[in-house]
């Protein structure tokens, strides 16, 4: 176990490393030691958006799993059921009704949405038979998908397009110094989630098993709505929506160590990151000098991730290896 946590950091490592060296402007040792330039290109971009792209990919990841122990189901996540949605919409009207608005406050109005576009994907879900799950994220795509027609909708009608292109399409290329800080919230929030995350593994037992084992449910499920509401809008806010980071990552990480959240919470944090600075990398080089958005690449990815997942159910083991394992 030791030996696989050193492997994963040297890979996180050898990616971020590379995220600091890759981009339009080619940046070598010879470049950073003998000029000012490198060191400037490092600090006002490549260092704020590898950190970017850290805590984006790490805070979904984290998102995705309390989202699911919420709704009872392994394939829901908040860009796809209508979270990031909400949030955009949210960001969309404050921005007609109030155009100087500050950021902290297209935030808040993101955050209120989002918040409640999940409460009301959460109300369509209890009503759904509980021997379908497959009906949950069917219907959250569904309703991701009206309301994103609404928002383009009222972008059209108030020549707004252009922005909702960019809160739609999730990349990093804007990212500077001065222009990400509002993700280091996020990171406060994924800490909160690990303190919690014994709860929010009885509350993916079931509304009754939870109440019975003596788990305060409400306000659990309170605590985890306000933490998948604010990481959804700070995302959307700062780099756009990026899709299927909180739906693949929570469940490869489910399959490989189980569901022990505060054994995987990391693990599934650090994989997210993982994931999304390579999908950021990937962008970066593929056309280079020219970029395709991180949310493509992933997007891409992760629909074959989620189809790998639906077809290919984790293999029960046989009577035989069970009684071979409790021998052992």
């Amino acid at each position: 176990m030791i030996k696989g946590w050193i492997f994963a950091l040297a890979i996180l490592g050898l990616g971020i490393v590379s995220s600091l060296f890759v981009g339009a402007i080619d940046l070598d040792a010879g470049r950073f030691l003998q000029t000012g330039e490198g060191l400037n290109l490092l600090l006002v971009s490549r260092i704020p958006r590898t950190l970017a792209v850290l805590l984006t990919g790490a805070s979904l990841a984290v998102a995705g799993i309390i989202m699911q122990m919420i709704v009872s189901n392994r394939f829901v996540e908040p860009m796809t059921a209508g979270s990031g949605s909400t949030a955009a919409l949210g960001l969309l009207l404050i921005t007609f009704l109030m155009p100087q608005a500050s950021i902290f406050l297209k935030m808040i109005a993101a955050c209120v949405f989002s918040l409640l576009g999940t409460m009301v994907f959460l109300a369509m879900v209890r009503r759904l038979p509980a021997h379908q799950p497959l009906l949950v994220p069917l219907v959250g795509i569904a309703y991701g998908g009206v309301v994103s027609a609404l928002v383009t909708f009222i972008a059209f009608q108030t020549d707004l397009l252009q922005y909702l292109q960019t809160w739609f399409n999730g990349e990093f290329s804007g990212i500077l110094q001065g222009r990400y800080e509002l993700l280091w919230l996020t990171g406060i929030l994924m800490i909160v989630a690990y303190l919690v995350a014994d709860q929010f593994a009885i509350l993916g037992l079931g509304r009754n098993v939870s109440i019975n084992l003596g788990l305060n449910y409400h306000q659990i499920v309170r605590l985890g709505l306000v933490i998948v509401s604010l990481i959804s809008a700070v995302t959307v806010v700062t780099v756009g929506v990026i899709p299927f980071v909180g739906l693949v990552v929570p469940n490869i990480v489910s399959r490989w160590l189980g569901d022990n959240l505060r054994k995987t919470l990391p693990v599934t944090a650090m994989m997210g990151a993982g994931l999304v600075l390579l999908s950021d990398l990937i962008g970066r080089i593929v056309r280079h000098p020219f970029e395709i958005p991180a949310a493509t690449i992933f997007g891409f990815v992760g629909a074959a991730l989620f189809l790998w997942l639906l077809y290919f159910p984790p293999r029960r083991p046989s009577t035989a290896e069970s009684q071979q394992e409790k021998s052992a």
